[in-house]
């Protein structure tokens, strides 16, 4: 393998490592905006772990934004409102909508842990096992491959800016 070509491969990666990194800090926008809606209408006993929730996906959006810049990129940035898969009036719909959060978020950091190199991958890897964790606590139970694609595309589409 030539010089070049051993560049332009190296060139490839880090392409699609920013791509998958840019994806996940969209998901995390999106997820800090849904716990915003959680957080207003969780029920009491539940409002420090929907804190927690909101104080991690931040602390992951602000990483994710300096991961991008590390990489040479642009952070995407926040829309300034989201459209939810469903509607919030109370508590229960508050819980279904950070299960649905957290489902969404491992999704993106399963693409990212299969893009990364190095330390990124590791952290990634976290990330997505986190999500996991907080899924299952909210939904009651767990799935058996958290973050798939495959998974992802059985689930409803995913949030969207508002226009």
């Amino acid at each position: 393998m030539s010089e070049t070509t051993g560049t332009g491969t190296a060139s490839v990666a880090k392409r699609r490592e920013e791509t998958a990194l840019q994806a996940a800090l969209a998901a995390e926008h999106a997820a800090v905006y849904g716990y915003g809606v959680v957080g207003g209408r969780i029920r009491e006993a539940r409002r420090t772990e929907a804190r927690a929730a909101y104080d991690a996906h931040r602390a992951r959006r602000d990483a994710l934004v300096r991961a991008v810049r590390d990489l040479g990129g642009a952070p995407v940035a926040a829309a300034a409102a989201y459209a939810l898969p469903f509607a919030v009036p109370d508590s229960a719909a508050a819980e279904r909508l950070a299960a649905e959060l957290e489902d969404r978020v491992a999704g993106v950091y399963s693409d990212v842990v299969r893009a990364a190199v190095d330390g990124a991958r590791g952290s990634a890897a976290e990330a997505l096992r986190e999500a996991a964790v907080r899924a299952a606590r909210w939904r009651g139970g767990s799935v058996a491959f958290p973050g798939l694609a495959e998974r992802a595309a059985a689930a409803a589409a995913p949030a969207t800016p508002t226009s």
